[in-house]
């Protein structure tokens, strides 16, 4: 007697579709493209920071974003470029596409890093001044904003470029609108470059010379930030040792350690098998009996 042909049969195959519907659906689906990846463009991306939405740390999400395959870094004053990071001394160097450089000069804005931001200015950057006013505030008398001695070579320097004309000077002219900034309030969080309130033209910053100090076009031109490290929590390292990469998920940006299949966990991708190898689902097996019931096995598989 074929299956078909037995009414009682049939009756049980409908009385158990309810609850084979129930079993698929508890199935947790596996998020399309879920995943972190570690690079944006040519640039590795590592925690804290994430190159996909939820991954590194939330306290960088707001301030690092890869887009188009650029890694950007935002303030208040604009969106920057990183050009690199280097994880160990845990800085970044990101540049302004209004800067100034040996080659290129041209008017330019503010940098502003506000105080909430996780990163800080490192005390490599040399921040210059470029075609200031003589009634500007940094030559204030009564004040120390400009450097002297040895740093006044990099005035002389960037004097000497012919990007000088950028801005309206004339090449190897005098330095006397040029001022290597001491900013009155320190290097750190909170940091404020306002160039028009300083009534100058523009402005570079400086963070090493490539061991060529006489030769301004071979400068390292960028803004060096130092990052806060101390995120790197255990919960971290034992995700990343499994094989995961760290994110965060939730309103309270709380820890997820996301798997190479885009599952998350609470702790680590150890013990999530399937989570390797690609597709699992409902697998169902069956037998008839001789007493025509149908007996029904769920297997999950890999």
């Amino acid at each position: 007697m074929s299956p078909a042909s037995n009414p009682f049969l049939f009756t049980n195959i409908l009385l158990l579709l309810p609850f084979l519907h129930t079993l698929s659906s508890a199935v947790p689906a596996i998020p399309v493209n879920g995943t972190c990846r570690d690079t944006c463009g040519t640039i590795s991306v590592k925690y804290p920071f994430g190159a996909e939405p939820g991954c590194g740390h939330p306290d960088f999400a707001r301030y690092i974003k890869c887009v188009s395959g650029t890694l950007e870094f935002s303030t208040g004053s604009g969106i920057y470029n990183i050009s690199s990071i280097d994880y160990p001394s845990n800085t970044i160097v990101v540049t302004d596409p209004f800067m100034s450089t040996c080659s290129l000069m041209q008017n330019s804005g503010s940098f502003i890093l506000d105080k909430a931001s996780p990163f800080t200015i490192t005390q490599d950057n040399i921040i210059v001044l470029l075609g200031c006013s003589s009634t500007s505030p940094v030559f204030d008398p009564y004040e120390d904003l400009c450097a002297t001695g040895s740093r006044l070579r990099v005035c002389r320097g960037m004097y000497s470029c012919k990007g000088v004309s950028g801005i309206g000077l004339r090449q190897k002219g005098p330095a006397s609108t040029c001022c290597v900034y001491e900013s009155p309030t320190g290097l750190g969080s909170g940091y404020a470059l306002d160039v028009p309130r300083l009534q100058c033209s523009s402005y570079t910053s400086i963070y090493g010379f490539g061991g060529n100090e006489g030769d301004p076009m071979k400068w390292n031109y960028g803004i060096s930030l130092q990052y806060n490290d101390s995120y790197n929590a255990d919960a971290c390292k034992d995700c990343e040792s499994s094989g995961g990469s760290c994110g965060f998920t939730g309103l309270d940006g709380s820890f997820a350690c996301i798997c190479r299949n885009g599952r998350n966990t609470t702790t680590n991708c150890l013990g999530q098998g399937y989570a390797w190898s690609g597709t699992w689902g409902p697998k169902i097996q069956t037998m008839w009996s001789t007493g025509g019931f149908l007996l029904l096995w769920m297997t999950l598989f890999i």
